[in-house]
């Protein structure tokens, strides 16, 4: 699995964050080897694996959360990003990374991150399930592999992957089919698509951060920023006290999503982000519903039925239909694009031959 690599050497302890990164000046790509829009490289499972663990992980948080129900929702939450910040700032140590403060433009994309993807995204969830069925919205949710899909390479500059596109319907359908259907009325619908948005937000508006910050940078500070705003929104509406409501196993529930769900999944998920880009990475929201209904079954919940086999099914070959290798042009195999043979020059461009 790769792992990101340190832009520098770590920190000292008295500064954490530096002012400035100055981004190394990029190579200039060779024009010999023209990179393909359309024939874009594999993936690799290396890049492809710490994705499918932090979904995964998001997965299996469903079932945890569920010992939240009737605790505080944003004071639990608040006390999660705190726990979270500190938690990723001490392995962002230990691991080398280099982290960097935000200037510019920067502030508003990681602040629309914790605004959309950590503090809304609750928001909808939570008034969602007041007016539909917990199954609408996770079917909502599970369309996010068609936003990244075609929004994600935009922001990339760079085409929307066709074989992406016609695999993120497929991993969609048996995504539905693993989380079922529901009742709902029109405000659960603009609260459900509301929950889409801000799923797709977590990952779209990293996009233009994620080359100087990378994946630590990125995690770090949306976490304390979500965590500032969910700290100023459960005071106001549950009170500096709520936090004394919460049980032994609240805090439990609260250091797991802390921990795993929050400081390795944010960090895994924006590698794959910054490898393959967000619209292959997409794609592997498919695997959140399978991990939350495997471990649902392995908590007691059940044999799960026909229909929940068969979208299991359906997700895989939606995802092995849109990360399997592709074809990669071989470097001086064939006539590159723009240039002419030395055959077919006119023989005033043709070099002289020495006598």
């Amino acid at each position: 699995m790769d792992t990101p690599s340190p832009p520098g050497p770590p920190s000292p302890p008295s500064a954490p964050f530096s002012p400035s990164s100055p981004s190394a000046p990029e190579a200039p790509s060779s024009p010999e080897t023209p990179s393909s829009p359309e024939a874009p490289s594999s993936p690799g499972l290396g890049r492809l694996l710490p994705g499918m663990v932090g979904m995964a992980l998001v997965g299996s948080s469903v079932t945890v959360s569920r010992t939240l129900v009737d605790a505080p929702l944003f004071t639990a939450q608040a006390v999660r990003y705190v726990a979270a910040a500190f938690v990723l700032l001490a392995l962002a140590r230990v691991a080398g990374a280099r982290l960097v403060l935000p200037r510019g433009r920067e502030w508003l994309w990681l602040a629309g991150i914790a605004a959309t993807g950590l503090v809304l995204f609750n928001v909808a969830v939570v008034r969602g399930v007041g007016h539909a069925e917990p199954a609408v919205i996770a079917v909502a949710v599970a369309c996010v592999p068609v936003v990244l899909g075609v929004v994600g390479p935009l922001l990339e500059r760079t085409r929307p992957s066709r074989r992406v596109l016609m695999a993120a319907p497929v991993v969609v359908a048996g995504a539905v089919l693993v989380e079922g259907t529901g009742r709902t009325d029109a405000a659960g619908v603009g609260w459900a698509a509301l929950a889409l948005a801000c799923e797709a937000g977590f990952t779209l508006l990293a996009v233009p951060v994620l080359r100087r910050h990378g994946p630590w940078g990125v995690s770090v500070h949306t976490v304390w920023l979500g965590a500032l705003m969910l700290i100023v929104l459960g005071g106001v509406t549950e009170g500096p006290s709520a936090v004394r409501r919460l049980d032994g196993a609240d805090w439990a529930a609260v250091g797991y999503l802390a921990v795993l769900v929050t400081a390795a999944a944010f960090v895994l998920w924006y590698s794959t982000v910054k490898a393959v880009g967000a619209g292959r990475a997409g794609l592997l929201t498919g695997i959140a519903p399978l991990a939350a209904a495997a471990v649902g079954t392995v908590t007691g919940g059940g044999v799960p039925g026909l229909p929940v086999w068969l979208g299991i099914a359906v997700v895989v070959a939606g995802l092995g239909a849109g990360l399997r290798p592709g074809r990669v042009r071989t470097p001086g195999r064939g006539p590159v694009p723009g240039r002419r043979r030395s055959g077919n020059r006119p023989a005033a461009e043709r070099p002289r031959q020495r006598q």
